[in-house]
């Protein structure tokens, strides 16, 4: 019988730990406060939809009895459309939302196609008087509405537009374009010139310039503008109040929704109409929200 040599298993190598430094202490302590912060604020913007959608789905009486119920039931689950219905059909939503689409709309197409040339000339071209121009954008972007509402009402009285959407595209214009205006001009600083100097070498015109340059580099600052702009459009209310409100078959859907906030409409109606005029800005925010963050970040730093 031969003796046979046995070799020691190597020893396992323990994973070395890393020493707890003062370093190492505040980046744990800043994670765990980083994602805290996330939590609450996820839970400080997303509860408040959930209950207005838990209300929206539940029968007025549930909510007297249990207002406090934070899962509707499997059988008001089943009945959920019964207050949307009644929101679409009985209150007159489906004429209210085609109101706001078309409104909206065009809105964002006049803004698009005069802020696009608009943004180019203050931030490209040379002419008298472009700081002036500037610097009025500006000012504009940061005067409250409410200044210029009452003047506008009285021209519009005396013109006897008031009440037609197509009049409601001309006051939604005076809200967008200066915000459109001064987040394109920031966008457009960032493109570097020398691109558009060799198209004029080719023979582009300046038209054509814009067009095969500036706009296919500007598709996300274009992308934001259109969302913000349609966000601007679809939620206002202040002129929608002077100018609409005698004229039931404009209204658009915040005229409705302040409808339904009287003492005799129940509160689960008024929550279905705030879901309805919500979800749709959610989810163009999702479908669009990689082009608003690289269109509102890109005109933060020059260079």
């Amino acid at each position: 019988m031969t003796n046979e040599t046995r070799t020691a298993p190597p020893p396992v190598a323990r994973p070395r730990r890393t020493p707890l430094t003062r370093e190492v202490i505040e980046t744990r302590i800043a994670r765990v406060i980083k994602w805290f912060f996330i939590a609450l604020f996820v839970l400080m913007t997303a509860f408040p939809f959930y209950w207005m959608l838990n209300l929206s789905v539940r029968p007025i009486g549930d909510v007297l009895q249990n207002p406090t119920r934070l899962f509707p039931t499997g059988d008001q689950l089943a009945h959920f459309w019964d207050s949307y219905a009644s929101v679409l059909v009985d209150f007159r939503f489906l004429t209210y939302i085609g109101n706001s689409l078309l409104l909206s709309l065009v809105t964002v197409f006049f803004t698009l196609l005069l802020a696009v040339p608009g943004a180019y000339a203050v931030t490209r071209l040379r002419f008298r008087g472009k700081s002036l121009m500037s610097w009025g954008i500006l000012l504009v972007y940061v005067f409250p509405a409410i200044v210029i509402a009452i003047p506008l009402f009285v021209i519009y009285s005396k013109l006897g537009i008031r009440g037609s959407l197509p009049s409601m595209i001309v006051l939604y214009l005076v809200l967008t374009l200066p915000v459109a205006l001064y987040m394109l001009r920031s966008y457009f600083q960032t493109i570097p010139a020398e691109l558009e100097e060799a198209a004029l070498i080719d023979g582009c015109s300046r038209i054509s310039t814009i067009w095969r340059i500036v706009v296919p580099l500007s598709v996300p600052a274009i992308a934001s503008v259109a969302l913000y702009t349609f966000m601007i459009a679809w939620n206002e209310i202040l002129f929608a109040i002077l100018f609409l409100t005698e004229f039931s078959n404009s209204w658009t859907l915040p005229l409705g929704l302040m409808q339904l906030d009287t003492q005799e409409v129940p509160r689960t109606y008024l929550m279905a109409g705030s879901v309805i005029i919500t979800v749709p800005v959610i989810i163009l925010f999702f479908a669009f929200e990689r082009f608003l963050r690289r269109g509102l970040t890109a005109g933060a730093v020059k260079g």
